[in-house]
């Protein structure tokens, strides 16, 4: 007993310091977790910086009184910074549609295609109806009267085209007759001017991609070799991604130090403003994630958290196309999204995905429409969900390219297109959320139809699980027939009767 109590005594102490080892490795796993995740969102961490740096640097600089000279001279690392982006947004999107089209199976890419385009229409109309009821509610326009582009000193804008002159243009722009004048130049009222035609590339590298799916063998090659083009595009992004901070800092911190008279303008147009940014952030913080999380049961800020980065491009680029390289990139590495899906339906997403800009345009054509002291009737509130819905889909993705879609709806209701500049002034505001609720919808669409893929996946390994079994069963049945006593006694009895009849004869 006092041996076993000396044992439990010494005992004692033992255990003591071996809390103190289990300790001292707890605070170093701790210390080892937060090196790994600083190592993981270095990148975040360092946008996010940039953004905020630059937002300090431009108001210092704003006091200095730059000349023009000069603030090209600061403002050339954020441009660098876009032309890398736009650089890579053709190879991308060609290639990623072309590989993602030719991987997936006709089936399953008409039914991931049609849900898709249900995906967009629904989520642009339901920002499209956000966008009108909050004009009504919060009345931007009305008393505004003598807010006029006279006052603000700002020219104003004029647009002579038609309502179906847009539509045709859409069509034409789907069609391109020329593919590599496509990739610099659109095509609006039958007149090319300069920009990337992203609508005819689209559907020129889905179309082509389940062509070469069609030839089997002959057209393997081929794939092969877009699937190449595509992953070396991606190692080009993953590059360009770690220019990304530094470059966001001098783009915001130009984009602070070239405003002119913000006060006046943010005072004068406050309620459109704060209209436009409540719109976004009941789309992209309340509807979209409901949607995500209705169809796959998963929340949906722990996946939006994997694209701060894209986010952040978005923010300070105010370009869906610009964002396209980092949001594949990140929707694949951080939310394991599968590559055939993201790199099919996110440049589609960048293209034809707007739902940001629907809810500006919406609550611009009715702001408009107040300043004008026009009441609009049942049938143009109507027409601007619609034509919103509609003319989203051609909008660039790019800085200011729904100011055109807002021209059409005007158009379209009758309004007069003078007011637009008022939606200029303010658009480098209104453009930045724009921007991340028109990514994050992509975002969100890549995450639910990777979701219903993973599911038809599922369903199909499970049917040919089930039908193994049953080939198996119906084997064994065979055999246990083949091998039954019965057949074996007359088989023996039959190879014995030639013996008998020998013998007897």
């Amino acid at each position: 007993m006092e041996k076993k109590s000396e044992i439990n005594g010494h005992a004692m102490p033992g255990s003591a310091s071996t809390d103190q080892i289990l300790e001292k490795g707890s605070q170093k796993s701790l210390g080892e977790k937060l090196m790994e995740f600083l190592r993981k969102n270095l990148l975040v961490i360092l946008t996010v910086s940039g953004v905020l740096v630059g937002v300090g640097l431009g108001m210092m600089v704003r006091s200095m009184n730059l000349t023009k000279a000069q603030m090209t001279y600061f403002a050339f690392p954020g441009e660098m910074l876009l032309r890398m982006l736009k650089m890579i947004i053709l190879p991308l999107v060609v290639c990623s549609l072309v590989s993602g089209a030719a991987s997936l199976d006709t089936r399953s890419l008409g039914k991931l295609g049609g849900i898709a385009v249900a995906y967009f229409l629904v989520t642009t109309l339901i920002a499209s109806g956000i966008g009108v009821a909050l004009a009504f509610i919060i009345k931007p326009g009305v008393g505004a009267g003598a807010l006029n582009t006279n006052n603000l000193g700002l020219e104003s804008v004029s647009s002579n085209k038609e309502t179906t002159d847009s539509f045709l243009d859409l069509a034409r722009n789907l069609f391109p007759a020329n593919l590599v004048a496509a990739a610099f130049r659109s095509v609006p009222y039958g007149t090319e001017t300069d920009g990337m035609n992203i609508l005819g590339l689209v559907l020129f590298a889905m179309v082509f991609g389940v062509a070469l799916r069609k030839l089997g063998d002959e057209g393997e090659e081929l794939i092969r070799f877009f699937n190449a083009f595509n992953e070396a595009t991606m190692v080009l992004v993953s590059w360009i991604m770690w220019y990304i901070p530094f470059g966001i800092m001098f783009l915001v911190g130009s984009k602070i130090v070239e405003m002119e008279d913000v006060v006046l303008l943010v005072t004068s147009l406050g309620k459109y403003i704060f209209a436009s940014i409540l719109g976004h952030v009941i789309h992209g913080g309340i509807v979209l994630p409901l949607i995500y999380f209705g169809l796959t049961r998963k929340n949906p800020f722990s996946f939006l958290s994997g694209l701060i980065t894209p986010f952040t491009t978005a923010f300070a680029t105010c370009s869906s196309s610009a964002t396209l390289p980092s949001m594949i990139k990140c929707v694949e590495e951080n939310n394991g999204v599968d590559k055939r899906i993201s790199r099919f339906i996110l440049p589609i997403g960048a293209t034809v995905n707007m739902d940001g800009a629907a809810i500006f345009q919406c609550i611009a054509a009715v702001f408009i429409a107040q300043l004008n002291n026009t009441e609009l009737n049942a049938g143009q509130i109507f027409t601007i969900l619609v034509t919103a819905t509609a003319s989203s889909v051609g909008a660039a993705g790019i800085p200011a390219g729904g100011i055109i879609t807002i021209a059409i709806i005007l158009e379209a209701i009758g309004l007069p297109t003078n007011d637009l500049s008022l939606m200029l002034a303010v658009d480098w505001i209104v453009d930045r959320t724009t921007t991340v609720v028109n990514v994050e919808g992509d975002a969100l669409g890549a995450g639910i139809l990777h979701h219903i893929n993973q599911l038809e996946m599922k369903k199909h390994q499970q049917e040919g699980e089930l039908s193994e079994v049953r080939v198996e069963a119906v084997a064994n049945v065979q055999a246990e027939e083949e091998t039954s006593p019965l057949v074996t006694h007359q088989a023996k009895a039959l190879e014995a009767m030639p013996e008998a009849i020998e013998s007897v004869l």
